[in-house]
């Protein structure tokens, strides 16, 4: 079976996930942003998700956890929790 471990930073709005993406792409710390940013509990852990299987996740999280290339930020990936930022660091299929 699939998985992946995966890391995000949650926001409630499309203008701040940009934001926050740009900051990244720039070259700030992608666990230091969540820890900052995100109102998501994994913030303690950087955004870290831990590892998980298709299906656990939000259907337009997995769409994009199991497709996405690993080690870049995609997003923003809106869902009823609000707009992420996704970071596939592993995946086994």
């Amino acid at each position: 079976m699939a998985r992946a471990t995966a890391r995000h930073i949650l926001v409630s709005s499309e203008d701040q996930c940009n934001a926050l993406k740009a900051q990244i792409e720039a070259g700030a710390d992608f666990a230091e942003v969540a820890k900052a940013n995100s109102t998501c509990p994994s913030s303690r852990q950087g955004g870290d998700l831990g590892s998980f299987g298709p299906g656990q996740m939000v259907r337009e999280f997995d769409t994009v956890v199991f497709s996405a290339p690993l080690n870049v930020v995609q997003g923003p990936v809106k869902t009823q929790f609000g707009y992420h930022l996704l970071e596939v660091t592993s995946r086994q299929d």
